[in-house]
């Protein structure tokens, strides 16, 4: 018995001491990170580079970037030939079989300040369409007005169109005085220190606008005459 207990007493000394835990090893330290003001502070490496760089390129002349920045030069609108002004927008209802439809008739004027002018019409479905036609229309039927060195008209023209009747004066260091689609009109065509006259009490503002252009076209210069043509049987 007492042989036993001392094997048992030695076996268990030996499990002991075969499972005993090594050394521990001394613990990893992580490398410390440099200050948030340090990193900021730097000028070549991490974070603080890269904002530096886009702040350089955006402070820049922009040449680089792909939306030319703010100091580039950008992008240069080209300015239409001829200037044109709305005078009249209409919605016309047309009834079919199977319901209405709707559409868009725009008039407006069209002209240079130079002494071209025109009024023209169009209808589309959109207003878009309707005034790109109308835009047309002004175009193909534009005219040239007889004016002075001084961009004035030469003498005075009444012109009658429709139910519209307008009259247009030369009037020297007035300015422009003229109202409604008359004056629209006037201005396209570059025409200064000129009085108009709407004589009737119409207010459509297109045939007040095509009674101002048939009136411009009787415009003649100083010295000649009018020859009308015989009247035909």
């Amino acid at each position: 018995m007492t042989e036993t207990t001392t094997q048992k007493n030695t076996s268990e000394t030996a499990q002991t001491t075969v499972a005993a835990p090594a050394a521990a090893a001394p613990a990893h330290t992580p490398p410390s990170r440099p200050s948030f003001g340090g990193a900021r502070g730097g000028s070549s490496t991490g974070r603080s580079g890269a904002r530096g760089g886009a702040g350089a390129s955006r402070g820049g002349s922009g040449k680089g970037s792909p939306r030319g920045g703010r100091g580039g030069a950008g992008f240069e609108r080209v300015k239409p030939e001829f200037d044109n002004k709305l005078i009249q927008i209409r919605r016309v209802t047309r009834v079919v079989a199977g319901g209405r439809r709707f559409a868009f008739s725009v008039a407006l004027v069209a002209g240079n300040r130079k002494g071209s002018v025109g009024v023209g019409i169009g209808k589309a479905a959109d207003t878009a369409a309707a005034i790109e036609k109308a835009t047309k229309n002004a175009k193909k039927n534009m005219i040239k007005v007889l004016l002075t060195s001084g961009m004035m008209i030469p003498h005075e023209v009444e012109a009658k169109e429709s139910s519209a009747t307008v009259m247009i004066m030369p009037a020297a260091g007035r300015g422009m005085v003229a109202g409604s689609s008359v004056r629209n009109v006037l201005e396209l065509a570059g025409i200064k220190n000129v009085r108009a006259k709407i004589l009737s009490g119409s207010k459509n503002k297109l045939n007040n606008a095509r009674a101002t252009i048939k009136a411009l076209e009787q415009l003649r210069a100083k010295g000649t005459k009018v020859v009308e043509e015989p009247a035909t049987k």
